[in-house]
């Protein structure tokens, strides 16, 4: 199990000897406007459901997803989290050749290894601006049976035209996508179409509420796929994997659509702006900051400048950012930072000035 993935706000705690609370992360890719408005005063109240066991199989959470998304409830099924499906994946799959399209999250080739499978990778390079090739990359289907895909890509915040990637899909019916959406909520209305709604039997959609509503910790996530396919991945799961509280949250959110509705757009529309304004604030030639339709920036560090060395600078003055060292084709030159509210941009773009001598 990788241990380096962004968020790890206790350990630098505890190694500068201060309370987590002190610690501002940067490094975990939440909505910078935290959970939706009334969520938390409404898990308040249901406090006491924690006393009897879940639904077995989160299905009304699966519905209140289905509503979200549009699909049919058949179509959803629910887990502890998206990550759950992933290492489940190769298993329900039954994958012997995987293909992982990166730089991307590692835990992908993590759980292809839990399952005696090393993958092979597609890389999309520095030059390309991380943007992947989809020629080059359907030379490489032949003799590939699963592919894994993040769009919008974590780290790179790139993302794939659903004309483009449906494309793929359909050319290669004997190839299994699975399909991380995680992070597509974050993305400007006007490109935000997904696979979910694809139909497509060789299509496997993950869908995360922790991102865009702020709550990783209660570890809810979903897989979109044909009704047989998911029929393939619900042998593989346990049951009441999905928490008392995870599903009442989930059901809250289908139960508030319109709620739900402005606060991503209210999002997409502080993430522009924000965005802009960090570009603006480290607009020098020490660093090189790639596009992104997310909620994170993806930067370049200068050659005489590590990301080891970088991210220490900053969590000296106890702000976290992502170290990217262990993404698959990426290295110490990259580190990754999450939007948080506009005085906190503003500061971490001043000491991530100051630590490369920008």
């Amino acid at each position: 199990m990788i241990q380096g993935h962004g968020g790890n706000v206790s350990g630098l705690a505890a190694q500068l000897g201060c309370r987590p609370e002190e610690i501002v992360d940067m490094s975990s890719n939440i909505n910078p406007l935290g959970a939706l408005p009334g969520l938390l005063p409404y898990l308040q109240a249901r406090l006491a459901r924690i006393q009897s066991l879940p639904e077995v199989d989160g299905r009304a959470a699966c519905g209140a997803i289905a509503q979200l998304l549009g699909v049919d409830a058949e179509r959803v099924l629910a887990g502890g989290g998206t990550t759950q499906f992933i290492y489940t994946a190769c298993a329900a799959l039954k994958s012997r050749r995987v293909l992982i399209v990166g730089p991307t999250y590692a835990d992908y080739a993590d759980g292809c290894r839990v399952h005696g499978i090393e993958p092979d990778f597609f890389l999309a390079t520095p030059a390309e601006a991380f943007v992947p090739d989809l020629d080059r990359l359907a030379a490489m289907l032949p003799g590939v049976d699963t592919v894994f895909l993040c769009n919008p890509n974590n780290p790179t915040g790139q993302l794939l035209p659903h004309a483009d990637l449906l494309a793929l899909c359909t050319r290669h019916p004997q190839v299994r996508f699975l399909v991380d959406e995680s992070y597509l909520p974050f993305v400007p209305a006007d490109r935000d179409r997904g696979m979910s709604g694809c139909g497509l039997d060789n299509v496997v959609v993950l869908w995360s509420v922790s991102k865009i509503f702020g709550m990783p910790g209660l570890r809810a996530g979903f897989l979109v796929a044909t009704p047989a396919m998911v029929d393939r991945f619900r042998r593989y799961m346990q049951p009441w994997c999905v928490n008392s509280l995870a599903q009442e949250a989930v059901c809250f959110l289908g139960a508030n659509l319109e709620a739900v509705t402005a606060f991503i757009a209210k999002t997409r529309a502080y993430l522009a702006e924000e965005g802009r304004l960090f570009r603006k604030r480290l607009d020098t030639d020490r660093l090189i900051l790639y596009p992104s339709t997310t909620s994170y920036v993806l930067i370049a560090l200068p050659a005489d400048r590590t990301a080891t060395e970088v991210c220490r600078a900053l969590a000296a003055q106890r702000f976290l950012i992502r170290n990217c060292a262990n993404f698959h084709g990426l290295d110490e030159g990259y580190v990754r930072i999450a939007l948080k509210d506009p005085a906190t941009n503003e500061r971490v773009a001043r000491l991530l000035l100051a630590a490369v001598g920008g």
